[in-house]
Formats: structure tokens, C-alpha cells, sequence
């Protein structure tokens, strides 16, 4: 496959950050595509791994309100149930949301397919614990996963 073909077929992988397939086409093929993927994520430099997780929406955020989602963030928060929360369950995820993005300076990242609205507001709340490297860290695999999915969708 061309480097062009590689990155259409899946630039948008990667929420807003098409840069991961285009490193990774000069590199392709892969034996294992999601680790080869990976691979240029863990060997960007902290600003460019900042800026990866900074692209992502908040769960049930703003994004979602005014329905400027990507067409994957939109299904993937719909499927743990984030289209329909409740006002007090949308109370609860803004204010964890606010202290998240303070105490970190960027969005919580979750694998929302591999869990539910109670199994994230929990993790939300246990995660507002750590320190921001592992939080940075947490967020990379998080994005992993997300990734992982959207690539067996491809298949």
C-alpha cells in the first residue's frame, strides 16, 4: 500500500492528530499495525504526546452538546451511554471534567467501549488522584486502546 493510501485509509485513526499515520506510513508495512502505529506515539516528543491527548473531546462535553464530535467519538460516547445522561449524571461528569482539566491541563481520556457511565465516573474520580505523568501515561495507553478498536472496526 502507498504512504497516500496508508494515510486515507486511516489518518483519522488518531483524534485530530493525523501526524501519528503519517510518521508511521514512512515506516509501513507492519507485522503488527496497531503496535507500529503506537510505536510513533511513544517516540514523539512529550509536546507532540500533549497535543495527541489534548485533541480528544471531554466525555460528554461541549463537543457533545453542540454535536462537533467526530463521527467516532460520537458512537463511541454513545455506546457507554454518554447521548443520554441524566441532568444529574451530566452535572457529575462536568464537574469532574473541570477538575480534571484543572488538576491536569487536558482532557480525561478513557476507552469508553470497554467500560460504562458508572465504570468512567468512577475511574474519573480514582484517576483525579495520580500525578501527572502517570495521568499522561494513563491517557497514551487509553488512547491505545481507542485506537485498537477503531482499527478492528477497519477490518
Amino acid at each position: 500500500m502507498s504512504a497516500a493510501a496508508f494515510v486515507a485509509r486511516y489518518g483519522a485513526l488518531f483524534e485530530h492528530s493525523p501526524w501519528v499515520v503519517e510518521r508511521a506510513a514512512a515506516q509501513a508495512p507492519f507485522a503488527d499495525l496497531h503496535a507500529g502505529l503506537m510505536a510513533q506515539v511513544h517516540a514523539a516528543t512529550p509536546e507532540e504526546q500533549l497535543a495527541l491527548i489534548c485533541a480528544h473531546p471531554e466525555l460528554a462535553g461541549k463537543a457533545a452538546i453542540d454535536r462537533t464530535l467526530t463521527e467516532a467519538s460520537a458512537g463511541e460516547q454513545a455506546s457507554a451511554g454518554l447521548d443520554r445522561l441524566t441532568p444529574a449524571e451530566y452535572d457529575r461528569f462536568h464537574a469532574l471534567n473541570a477538575a480534571y482539566g484543572a488538576r491536569f491541563g487536558f482532557p480525561f481520556i478513557i476507552c469508553v467501549r470497554l467500560t460504562d457511565k458508572a465504570g468512567i465516573l468512577a475511574a474519573m474520580q480514582t484517576r483525579l488522584d495520580n500525578d501527572r505523568e502517570t495521568e499522561i501515561a494513563t491517557a497514551i495507553e487509553q488512547i491505545g486502546e481507542i485506537v485498537r478498536l477503531r482499527l478492528e472496526d477497519l477490518r
